[in-house]
């Protein structure tokens, strides 16, 4: 399964480490909820870059920090996805939280994948059970300290 998982540079350098662990990581989530994967491509881009998809095929005109897009015909055929992700949002989240780049970033990259499996965050009490999803898939992922 992770070997379907793929990561991008659009139109900023980004040096993601540890691809192995978070592909199993992300891999292992999905499989928790009972889905399978074909394919998940996440694009990391910058803020311009997103605003500009946003607007393009959302008609929304704010920044944000991740897009997904689902590419399938029918929730219930494996998951197949492109996931938009700006760099530059996650540098400001985690500077305005008080946390670790990578810690923002691999909240985000499971956010897209939670959307995915159905899980919504529109209304205040969806967004407490997103974050609640989240901190549970973070608490899963174990990436060495040296």
């Amino acid at each position: 399964m992770p070997s379907q998982i793929h990561f991008f540079n659009e139109d900023v350098e980004l040096k993601l480490k540890h691809k192995t662990i978070l592909r199993n990581w992300i891999g292992s989530i999905i499989e928790s909820e009972n889905q399978s994967l074909d394919e998940i491509n996440y694009i990391f881009c910058s803020d311009d870059y997103l605003l500009e998809i946003n607007r393009q095929y959302l008609n929304h005109d704010y920044y944000t920090d991740i897009i997904t897009f689902d590419n399938r015909e029918d929730s219930e055929e494996p998951i197949q996805s492109d996931i938009f992700i700006s760099v530059d949002r996650i540098k400001d989240n985690a500077q305005y939280l008080g946390i670790e780049f990578s810690q923002e970033l691999y909240r985000v990259l499971i956010h897209g994948v939670l959307h995915l499996l159905g899980h919504a965050d529109k209304t205040e009490q969806q967004q407490a059970d997103m974050r609640k999803r989240e901190e549970a898939s973070l608490s899963l992922l174990h990436i060495p300290t040296k």
